[in-house]
């Protein structure tokens, strides 16, 4: 198997309103209290959301943020065991890294994000 879809995000302009209504529209719970990279969302901005907020514990986490200096956007991370390397060869098949690789802080992740070759931002995750 390949290496998984871990996280998501939705980052936009005014994220206190995307999380009122991703919150509302799919009963989402956002903790806005953990570290967030400042390349992601403002600090203090960002709300993860639990994946197993599910009675079935299905799901994969993620998280809501950003702030006026953001551009919206829609992203989700895949999992991989060097992020540096990983840019890379994303790189050498036709894609453009935009961001990282960029360390959370406070904790042992390391997060970057690139465009495919039709502009598609993707990102990927994995520990220092």
């Amino acid at each position: 198997m390949g290496q998984p879809v871990i996280h998501f995000e939705v980052i936009g302009r005014d994220p206190e309103k995307l999380r009122s209504y991703y919150g509302e529209l799919f009963g989402w719970e956002f903790d806005t209290s953990g570290p967030v990279a400042n390349a992601v969302s403002e600090a203090g901005n960002y709300g993860f959301v639990d994946r197993n907020a599910n009675d079935d514990g299905v799901g994969i986490p993620g998280g809501v943020g950003g702030g006026p200096d953001f551009d919206g956007h829609v992203v989700f991370y895949v999992g991989v065991p060097d992020v540096e390397a990983a840019l890379r060869k994303a790189e050498s098949l036709g894609g453009t890294r935009t961001m990282g690789p960029e360390r959370a802080p406070g904790a042992n992740l390391v997060v970057g994000h690139f465009t495919d070759p039709e502009g598609h931002l993707i990102g990927v995750a994995g520990t220092v």
